[in-house]
């Protein structure tokens, strides 16, 4: 039989609640604080998206696409190279949508077999070699070429089209992603001004003017420098890059191909035609300024 404890036997100490208590309080009110200023900085969206949103008016009224600043970048290039070989809307929407199937806009170092990049590309298919399919510019450069070569391509179904240059297993999985790949390509295309934004913070890196430069020379060729009679000028490692051009509508090809590849390049903001965008600011969306200049203004973002 037990021994019968004592009346005098000391008590448990009691837990100390209320320090424990506030001391939670004070962790929970620091998260809520630090995912508050992290869902303003993105736009109110957690992590950082790109959007382009349909003009009011067509029969796509109210339309969306959602993408990451990764996937903005690249579709941004392959928009870009489309334009430079002279090659219509249609063809764009029509490499957008296989590039959304094959690779999901990612430029992928496996895939089935020997398949490469952005369009699932293969060396031993007689696409290029593996450095080559690699290179966005590359490969979307090749993807139109052969796409050329179709004839009337612009007049088949997308799903034809595609097919007929990738030759691939499944040729109506290209289908469903036409409706986003034409909203995509109409705004990259600059046929919806200002339809495309990118919410995110503003980025930790600094810019470089000649990046940016770069950049613009190869996606759209040498020609995207001068622009018109007058010219770009060359700026300074940290200044903005302006660049002039002919017509309203090769504006917002610019702008939205600056904005889309803004993570990228490590653009502070972007201004065309009375309108600003600012990396980290407003929810990614465009507005309107007071500057009203007659060419794109890329400026990098200055050091951290």
């Amino acid at each position: 039989m037990p021994a019968p404890v004592s009346e005098s036997s000391p008590r448990p100490r009691r837990r100390r609640r209320p320090l424990r208590l506030a001391a939670a309080v004070c962790v929970l009110l620091a998260l809520a604080g630090y995912f508050a200023a992290q869902y303003a900085s993105n736009g109110g969206a957690g992590a950082p998206r790109c959007t382009v949103r349909a003009a009011g008016g067509g029969s796509g009224e109210g339309a969306t696409y959602e993408m990451t600043p990764e996937q903005a970048s690249y579709a941004a290039t392959i928009a870009a190279v489309g334009l430079r070989k002279g090659m219509p809307e249609r063809a764009l929407t029509i490499a957008l949508a296989t590039a959304m199937q094959e690779s999901g806009l990612r430029n992928l170092r496996h895939g089935d077999r020997d398949s490469l990049g952005l369009f699932q590309q293969r060396p031993s298919q007689g696409w290029g070699t593996a450095a080559q399919i690699l290179d966005p510019v590359y490969s979307a450069g090749i993807f139109y070429d052969r796409l050329a070569e179709v004839r009337g391509y612009s007049r088949l179904p997308l799903t034809v089209a595609a097919q007929r240059v990738q030759l691939s297993g499944f040729p109506q999985a290209y289908a469903k992603h036409e409706p986003d790949a034409q909203l995509l390509a109409g705004a990259l295309a600059g046929r919806e001004p200002a339809a495309l934004s990118c919410g995110g913070p503003a980025g930790q890196v600094e810019g470089s003017a000649a990046t940016v430069r770069t950049a613009l020379v190869r996606d759209f060729g040498p020609g995207v420098l001068r622009g018109g009679a007058k010219g770009a000028s060359a700026p300074a490692p940290g200044s903005p890059v302006t660049v002039p051009v002919a017509s309203e509508r090769r504006g917002w090809v610019l702008a939205h191909w600056a904005v889309a590849r803004a993570g990228a390049l490590h653009l502070a903001s972007v201004s065309y035609d009375g309108r600003v965008w600012t990396a980290g600011a407003h929810g990614g969306r465009w507005r309107d300024s007071d500057a009203r200049r007659t060419g794109v203004v890329m400026t990098p973002a200055p050091r951290p």
